[in-house]
């Protein structure tokens, strides 16, 4: 991998574009997405604006707005259409309000000392798109000689051709558009199917206007990657994408965290794979944690247990890597909000407890150790118990995450004595080595 990194920068020529001044602070970062359609009773920016205050008081850094463009007609899915298949990449879906509206939302956000992210879907358009009518050389022709998509399912979207070069003129000039905006960050949709060299050209380009935008990818499963490449089409892997983003998706261990929840893995099989990526990615490697997004199944729907539920978070917010809220798991929303349609959050279960849990994990996550410390992460020997340690200096934190609920007592290498649950706030014991196994999230400072 790092022979990979020196050879591109010899290629490329320019080092400053690669992603190696990613900061390791942004795995202190809580990202909060929103999809602004399903997301207040109105659905629009101004619900959002509102709500601002509680979605910081979450422990919040970053908000990342699912797509806020105009979606396109043509093919569309469901009643509204999917907010990924997109008309303008420079308008503003007039669903959700005016380019004023979202220019206040940034504002506001800023003022509550947070950033703001939007998402970036470089890889296709609609088919009814601007640039389909006024740039058609733009896009990807089939061997049938019409436009469309390398994907089946994605019928409402035609791809891009990257290999125009007057197309990357067209989109980094868009990014920078929005960063005159306000924007922060970009979450870029798909991101390995775009040209890693047109990313890292995006990035430094991007950098001369404004330094310090982050860069979130949608990196993609290992089964994706190589269907893609059987076919002959760009699919990058995490290493290669980590050349020109600072976060990436974990969906390379995502299959065997729900494998487990399922039955079809082993606890171990999945967190030694988790173990993996700090050996074969850079050293600041940021990924983003989540147990649930836009895409994938409720985190409620997935472990209903409300116990489970507590541990499966706080691990999700002890892990090394910036930490995913998705509008509504707040609330414990079993019910995914559909992509093409008005399906509100269910905000109906907003629990005390489990939002308070939600603020004292986000606080612990800001700490400098949990970027910056030495990470380590394991299984208890025969039971479904995952232990995760952080050290630096003086200071370990470690924390116990008894995600089976096991009953019996496992051997910690701390001095006996009284310490304090981070978690809860309850004081827990340790004699002769030992600590009873508890039936919710466990983190201590040693």
């Amino acid at each position: 991998m790092l022979l990979f990194r020196y050879i591109a920068i010899i290629v490329i020529g320019r080092s400053d574009s690669m992603a190696l001044d990613t900061s390791k602070k942004l795995r202190n970062a809580v990202v909060y997405s929103v999809y602004v359609r399903n997301y207040g009773k109105n659905g629009k920016f101004t619900d959002v604006e509102e709500d601002l205050q509680r979605i910081k008081d979450l422990g919040t850094d970053i908000i990342w707005f699912m797509p806020i463009h105009p979606i396109g007609e043509v093919n569309r899915k469901g009643v509204l259409g999917s907010p990924y298949a997109i008309k303008d990449y420079r308008g503003i879906n007039p669903e959700y309000g005016t380019l004023e509206d979202f220019r206040r939302l940034v504002d506001k956000i800023h003022q509550l000392g947070m950033k703001v992210m939007i998402d970036v879907v470089y890889n296709h358009t609609s088919p009814d798109s601007w640039l389909v009518e006024n740039h058609p050389e733009y896009f990807y022709i089939k061997p049938d000689g019409k436009r469309g998509n390398k994907v089946g399912d994605w019928s409402d979207i035609v791809d891009l051709d990257y290999n125009n070069k007057d197309l990357w003129t067209y989109q980094i000039d868009t990014l920078k558009y929005w960063v005159g905006i306000g924007v922060d960050g970009f979450r870029c949709d798909v991101a390995p199917l775009v040209p890693i060299q047109f990313w890292m050209k995006a990035r430094e380009e991007v950098n001369k206007v404004k330094p310090g935008v982050i860069w979130l990818a949608e990196s993609v499963e290992h089964g994706f990657i190589s269907y893609l490449r059987k076919e002959g089409f760009v699919a990058h892997s995490d290493c290669e994408v980590y050349n020109a983003f600072d976060i990436c998706y974990d969906y390379d261990v995502h299959n065997y965290f729900k494998g487990y929840l399922e039955g079809k893995n082993s606890l171990k099989e999945y967190i030694d794979r988790v173990a993996l990526q700090e050996v074969i990615y850079p050293d600041n490697y940021v990924k983003l944690r989540f147990l649930e997004n836009h895409d994938q199944p409720r985190a409620k729907e997935l472990i209903p247990d409300n116990e489970k539920l507590n541990i499966w978070t706080a691990y999700m917010f002890f892990q090394k890597g910036a930490a995913l809220i998705f509008n509504g798991q707040e609330a414990r929303d079993h019910h995914l909000p559909n992509l093409f349609n008005d399906d509100k959050v269910n905000w109906d279960d907003m629990n005390d407890g489990f939002v308070n849990m939600i603020k004292r994990l986000s606080a612990l996550k800001k700490k400098d150790i949990m970027a910056e410390g030495n990470y380590s992460i394991g299984v208890v020997e025969n039971k479904d118990v995952i232990v995760i340690t952080y050290e630096k200096g003086n200071e370990k934190l470690i924390g116990i995450f008894n995600v089976n609920l096991e009953d019996g007592t496992i051997k910690l290498p701390v001095d006996d004595g009284e310490y304090e649950n981070l978690v809860t706030g309850e004081k827990i014991s340790i004699l002769d080595g030992e600590i009873e196994l508890p039936y919710h999230p466990l983190i201590i400072k040693a």
